[in-house]
C-alpha cells in the first residue's frame, strides 16, 4: 500500500492559491495528513493538543483577533504560532495579513497562501481534495470499465480475456479507465476508487497486435479518468468439477483496502460473449441496489408454486 503525501506545488495549483511568500523553497515541506487546523486557541498562546502537521486555515475571525492586538503582541503569538512546523498557512476571504506576518514566515521557512473564497466553502473543499488525494492506494492486476455507469473491475490469469473483453465494452459505447493495472484509492469506508497509472491511461495491450491507444482510435468518450469500483468480474478457465452459482441469490465478495465489493466468477468457455456477459452483470447490480433481485423473485415465484400445488392436493 502506497504511503501519498501532497507538495506544496500540488496544492498551490489544484486549490488555485496565491502564493504570499514565492521566495520560501516549497520543496521542503508537505502534507500528509487529510485535516485541517483553524488556529484559534493557539493564537491565544494555547498550544496543548495543537495539530501541526495539519494545514492551518486562517479566516475572519482569527484574522480579526489578530489585527484586534498591538504589533507587538500581534507578532509574538503569531510567531509562537507558525514556529510549531506547520506545513503551510492558508489566508481566506479576501484577509490580507500584514509585513510583519509574512516576514515570519519567511523567517521559518512555512509557505503561505491566500484565497479569496469563504472559509467555510474553502475548508470543505479542501478536506474533500486532501482526503482524496491522501487516501490508502493499491495497485491490482486487471482491468476497469465503466458500463452503464457501474465501475466494472475485470481480473483474471493472464491471457484470460481481460483486454479483449474490455475492448469489445468499448466498441459498444462504453468507458475504459484502465487497462492492466488498475491504482485503487480508498475514498471512504464504501467508496473506492480506480485510476489508470500515468503511464499506462489510454492503452490496451492485446497479444499478437500490440499496444493500441484507445482514445486515439475510439475518441475521447472512450475514455475517463477514474471511476468507483461497483463490481468485479473475476474470469477463470471452466473447471467442469467445480460447481458455479446458477442463482445468485447470495452475494460473493472481493475485498480491497478493507472494502468489500460484490464479485462474480465468471467460467470462461469458447464461444463465450464476455462482453455482453458482463454488460448484463452491471445492469443485474443497478437492478440489485434499486431495490429488485431476479434469483429471489424466481425463489418467491417457485415457493409459490409449490404452496399452491400443495393446498390443490389438500396438503
Amino acid at each position: 500500500m502506497v504511503k501519498e503525501k501532497i507538495s506544496m506545488e500540488t496544492l498551490e495549483r489544484e486549490m488555485d492559491l496565491k502564493n504570499l511568500t514565492p521566495d520560501i523553497d516549497m520543496g521542503l515541506r508537505s502534507i500528509a495528513i487529510p485535516e485541517i487546523n483553524r488556529p484559534a486557541l493557539q493564537l491565544t498562546g494555547y498550544f496543548a493538543h495543537f495539530e501541526n502537521e495539519r494545514v492551518q486555515i486562517i479566516g475572519y475571525v482569527e484574522f480579526s483577533y489578530l489585527e484586534s492586538l498591538s504589533l507587538e503582541e500581534r507578532t509574538e503569538r503569531y510567531e509562537a504560532f507558525i514556529s510549531k512546523d506547520v506545513p503551510c498557512v492558508i489566508f481566506t476571504t479576501r484577509v490580507k495579513p500584514g509585513p510583519e506576518l509574512l516576514e515570519l514566515a519567511r523567517k521559518y521557512q512555512v509557505p503561505t497562501f491566500s484565497t479569496n473564497r469563504p472559509t467555510s466553502e474553502f475548508s470543505a473543499e479542501l478536506i474533500r481534495w486532501i482526503n482524496v488525494k491522501l487516501a490508502p492506494t493499491i495497485s491490482i492486476h486487471g482491468v476497469l470499465v465503466d458500463v452503464y455507469g457501474e465501475g466494472v473491475m475485470i481480473t483474471g490469469e493472464s491471457g484470460i480475456g481481460k483486454s479483449e473483453a474490455a475492448l469489445e465494452l468499448i466498441k459498444r459505447g462504453h468507458r475504459l479507465i484502465s487497462d492492466d493495472v488498475v491504482q485503487i484509492k480508498k475514498v471512504s469506508d464504501i467508496t473506492l476508487v480506480g485510476t489508470a497509472p500515468d503511464i499506462t491511461r489510454h492503452f490496451i495491450e492485446l497479444r499478437g497486435i500490440g499496444i493500441i491507444d484507445v482514445k486515439t482510435i475510439f475518441g475521447v468518450a472512450s475514455v475517463e479518468a477514474t471511476h468507483t469500483i461497483d463490481l468485479v468480474i473475476k474470469l477463470e478457465e471452466w473447471n467442469k468439477e467445480k460447481l458455479y452459482d446458477r442463482l445468485g441469490l447470495e452475494e460473493e465478495y472481493t475485498e480491497y483496502l478493507g472494502n468489500k465489493i460484490v464479485s462474480h466468477s465468471i467460467p470462461i468457455r469458447p464461444g463465450r460473449n464476455l462482453a455482453i456477459i458482463v454488460e448484463t452483470a452491471a445492469i443485474n447490480h443497478r437492478q440489485k441496489n434499486m431495490g429488485y433481485n431476479a434469483a429471489k423473485e424466481l425463489y418467491k415465484r417457485v415457493q409459490n408454486n409449490i404452496r399452491n400445488k400443495r393446498l390443490e392436493h389438500g396438503e
